[in-house]
């Protein structure tokens, strides 16, 4: 803890003597967003020290974090205890400041949560230099209320306290094929108000729309002795598996990154699921971090969209989550399949256990994240954004929000509308009035 305080110490020295002037930016190596940025002009604040494990305490079920540990950091230290955060996300190199920041759900949402839910305290460096202690009912309740979903824009986490759950070693996997949207949201609703499945606990829940005849509800459960173990990160598929076995066991640490070794099925785009290329390829560089990293560069500068364009098969990258109320699903999907036609497509439950005052969905309310990541063949008279905008005004109309880890098309006016407005000005007023850190709708929209 002491080599801790001395890194904070440094820094916010290292914020303090950057020019007051400029924009600040955090100098990270990687990112897990998917939106282009244009080139930084301002300030960059290096971080160096914050990125472990200080302590667990399997007794009090807590972990004392910095905020640029990854999660998958996080879970290696705390299995070792037999423990795990009440919801880890789906990449390994995202961390747990950045979750918290940006949100995000995955397979334990539904019954606890996105990742501020589980956060008990944390220590923030604000915008204007500070470094506060925030919690629920402290004197910077607002600004603990106010992390979720400010993407940096209000200040970075460097020490959180996170709750902890306990975690066996394996996870037994059941794959149930529901034949419409309907069915699927029927079954999903059975699971959530009952915490089992034919008679069975269900501790983790999401799905998979492959067509609006073939759905999966993925139900895992933790477990002591599998009768074998499955490994997706040598030839086989994950998401393929889900298809093709009505059962399946993965250790633990393979399910929490079961998504990452093909960042879901992105891996497609890099041809990745041929066997020839999938052999040849280093199972080290076969991430969702490096994916991401590859998928961008082909993007930067819109060079592989131009030559697209100019072969006459021109693309939109529809790179997007819609949280949406679960009744809603159905709905959307049918839309999704008409407008957008993109498959796979995945289902994550969640629910915000409070209030979050910059990601204003009801709080307790059941929602689905729906995920779609892929580039959509434009006719030559759509715009640009033509079918990211459809589905913005969509998931408006359907009462659901998006994340902001990818592009974003809103006007200012909707924007403000819809993530918060009034709450972050008050928020940027008592934690950056100089302004040092670029606004929510400058990171997210306008990509500075």
């Amino acid at each position: 803890m002491a080599d801790h305080q001395r890194a904070v110490a440094e820094l916010a020295g290292r914020y303090a003597a950057l020019p007051a002037e400029q924009p600040v930016r955090l100098a990270k190596r990687g990112s897990n967003l998917y939106r282009p940025r244009r080139r930084h002009r301002g300030a960059s604040l290096e971080v160096r020290g914050l990125d472990g494990v200080l302590s667990v305490d399997p007794v009090a079920r807590t972990a004392e974090v910095q905020g640029m540990a990854t999660y998958e950091t996080i879970t290696d230290a705390t299995l070792a205890h037999g423990m795990l955060p009440s919801v880890v996300l789906d990449c390994k190199t995202i961390t747990l400041g950045g979750g918290v920041a940006g949100t995000g759900a995955e397979s334990s949402s539904f019954r606890a949560g996105l990742p501020h839910d589980s956060i008990l305290e944390m220590d923030v460096l604000t915008g204007d230099g500070r470094v506060v202690t925030a919690t629920r009912d402290n004197e910077h309740a607002d600004l603990f209320h106010g992390m979720a979903h400010s993407y940096g824009s209000l200040g970075y986490a460097v020490r959180l306290r996170v709750r902890l759950e306990p975690a066996k070693p394996f996870v037994r996997l059941r794959h149930v094929r529901l034949n419409s949207a309907r069915e699927w949201v029927s079954a999903l609703r059975r699971v959530d108000a009952e915490r089992q499945f034919e008679g069975q606990p269900v501790d983790f829940v999401d799905g998979v729309y492959f067509d609006s005849g073939a759905l999966y509800l993925v139900l895992a459960t933790f477990t002591d002795a599998p009768p074998y173990v499955s490994d997706y990160t040598r030839g086989a598929v994950y998401y393929r598996s889900i298809r093709t076995r009505s059962e399946d066991y993965l250790s633990t640490r393979d399910y929490l990154w079961r998504w990452d070794t093909d960042l879901y099925w992105t891996s497609k785009l890099f041809g990745l699921e041929n066997p020839v290329l999938r052999r040849v390829w280093p199972r080290r560089y076969r991430t969702a971090a490096v994916q991401r990293r590859l998928q961008m560069w082909f993007r930067a500068g819109g060079v592989t969209d131009r030559v697209r364009a100019a072969l006459g098969r021109p693309v939109e990258w529809v790179l997007q989550d819609a949280d949406l109320p679960v009744s809603t699903v159905p709905e959307f999907l049918e839309f999704f399949r008409r407008e957008v036609g993109i498959s796979p497509v995945w289902l994550c439950p969640m629910r915000l256990r409070e209030p979050a005052l910059l990601y204003p969905i009801e709080p307790r309310q059941l929602y689905v994240s729906v995920g779609f990541w892929w580039p959509v063949p434009l006719r030559r008279w759509q715009a640009a954004d033509h079918h990211n905008r459809l589905i913005e005004r969509k998931i408006t109309e359907l009462g659901g929000h998006k994340p902001l880890y990818s592009t974003a098309h809103y006007t200012e006016a909707e924007f403000w509308a819809l993530y918060g407005g009034d709450a972050y000005r008050k928020l940027k007023a008592a934690y950056d009035s100089g302004g040092r850190l670029p606004d929510l709708y400058d990171k997210c929209v306008r990509g500075r």
